[in-house]
């Protein structure tokens, strides 16, 4: 019976670790950095092999990776639950950390701006989330809220629990945006009836909703550069 084949069977030049340590990191393959975090392929292939068999499946597209499960990565010959685990963890934490990267008091002037601010939170998002982004009479971000968090299909934004945060951190004015995890960018009947009720309530509260996007990995729509707020 042949035996697993672990990172230390290798021949030197094949070794992801010592690579490594020799060249840098970026002088690894999105291959030989998966498989590090796995550590051992199976009886047939190499770690490097399983990991490339993982990326051939999402078209080398680590956006498309971050999106698989535990459950999804187990289908794969050679990954067990517990280099799963690993796998997805790994790309948690480097969303994290853009998320986490030290935040300058940015300024809104475009929906491109605000789309930019958004990615760190939305990006690879598989389930639809509306968020709402506080500003200042400057038009500095205050702050970025999660107002809900729905299915894949949809979610529900209570306009007494966006005001709610935005009237608490005396915030100016406001932006609306919730991801499509479908990619479509065409806003539904529910997303412009929303838009036009918080919009009247901003009103009355003297808090202006300055624009509502939908958001995709792709691209945006800005309800305010299409003249439908």
């Amino acid at each position: 019976m042949l035996r697993e084949r672990g990172i230390l069977s290798w021949a030197e030049e094949d070794r992801p670790r010592e690579k490594l340590l020799q060249k840098g990191r970026s002088a690894l393959t999105d291959a030989e950095l998966i498989a590090i975090l796995i550590g051992s392929g199976t009886r047939d292939k190499s770690a490097v092999d399983v990991g490339k068999n993982i990326l051939r499946s999402v078209d080398n597209n680590l956006h498309e990776l971050a999106k698989l499960s535990v459950q999804d990565l187990k289908k794969f010959e050679g990954i067990g639950e517990a280099k799963a685990i690993s796998i997805v963890s790994a790309l948690e934490l480097g969303r994290r950390r853009k998320a986490s990267e030290p935040v300058k008091r940015e300024k809104i002037l475009s929906s491109e701006d605000a789309y930019r601010i958004m990615q760190p939170y939305l990006l690879d998002q598989p389930v639809e989330q509306f968020w709402v982004i506080l500003l200042n009479r400057a038009n500095m971000v205050i702050k970025t809220h999660c107002v809900s968090q729905g299915g894949v299909s949809g979610t529900v934004a209570d306009p007494k629990t966006i005001f709610k945060e935005a009237l608490e951190k005396l915030a100016s004015s406001i932006v609306l945006v919730h991801n499509h995890p479908s990619g479509n960018l065409k806003p539904s009947e529910a997303d412009l009836h929303l838009t036009r009720k918080l919009k009247e309530a901003g009103k009355h509260l003297d808090l202006p909703v300055l624009d509502h996007i939908i958001f995709t990995d792709q691209s945006y729509l800005s309800f305010a550069d299409e003249g439908i707020l």
